[in-house]
């Protein structure tokens, strides 16, 4: 729907005096790239980038990490802080609009958001099991960490992931957009390829992250991590709305780690 005809739908209802339609949502579009709501320039994405990296980096500072896997409220800090740091970068480059970001979900939103986890599980197990065939494969710490864990310890892990899993989102958004901006602004490709590149490379930044978490496994990394990444990327390349991508990625890990933890009781 145009903004014409919106403003033309919800005169027609006030004359009607029916109930205004609601506005069309914000984000029709990717954010930033075009110049809308706000342009941000190569500097002003260079300290945001660097804000992510700096918080990204922050996670394995020994502290950090002993608090993350310490079962305590104290693996609350480095969650908190792992999306706070690249948000309040965001904010100081682009204002008040940098809450375009995230909306609010509709019923469609929510199913998208678990028809894409179980997509993500299939197609993820499908990768590993080929790629653990050829060239192995590291188990997540996670679960070890989770393994040693009493039940508050697990319940207080779980609720701190929440804020860690939108931080990872935020640890994808942020350099998609900035790859969007570079690919369809200086080098000039159509907006459809850019976005398809700054999907692909995204994806790929994000699984080569993860490299330490699996013992610099290259193709546990850049092939199962990166595949993943990209299917439940899906969700915000068909919403534009965070929030629907960060449901999906709470809803995939703590499926997964539920799953564990209930094998792991009923072995134990």
């Amino acid at each position: 729907m145009t903004g014409a005809e919106w403003l033309g739908r919800v005169a027609a209802n006030a004359a009607a005096g029916a109930e205004p339609a609601a506005a069309p949502a914000p984000g029709a579009d990717f954010p930033f790239y075009n110049g809308h709501p706000v342009a941000l320039g190569a500097r002003q994405w260079c300290f945001v980038l660097l804000a992510l990296a700096a918080a990204y980096g922050a996670l394995y500072i020994p502290a950090m990490v002993a608090w993350r896997v310490s079962g305590g409220w104290a693996a609350v800090v480095p969650a908190i802080v792992f999306p706070l740091l690249p948000l309040l970068a965001l904010r100081a480059v682009a204002g008040p609009q940098w809450q375009v970001l995230f909306r609010r979900m509709g019923w469609r939103d929510l199913g998208l958001a678990v028809g894409l986890v179980f997509l993500s599980i299939g197609v993820t197990v499908a990768v590993a099991l080929i790629v653990a065939h050829f060239f192995g494969a590291v188990p997540n710490p996670v679960i070890k960490a989770l393994a040693g864990m009493g039940t508050k310890e697990k319940l207080v892990f779980m609720a701190s992931t929440v804020p860690h899993l939108i931080g990872e989102e935020i640890l994808t958004v942020l350099p998609f957009l900035a790859l969007l901006t570079w690919l369809a602004g200086p080098l000039g490709w159509p907006r459809r390829r850019a976005i398809a590149g700054a999907w692909v490379l995204a994806s790929v930044l994000f699984g080569a992250l993860h490299l330490p978490t699996y013992g610099w496994n290259v193709a546990q990394s850049l092939i199962i991590i990166s595949t993943s990444r990209a299917v439940l990327w899906l969700a915000y390349l068909r919403t534009k709305n965070l929030s629907v991508a960060a449901l999906a990625h709470i809803l995939n890990d703590w499926l997964l780690l539920g799953f564990v933890v209930l094998l792991g009781a009923v072995v134990g």
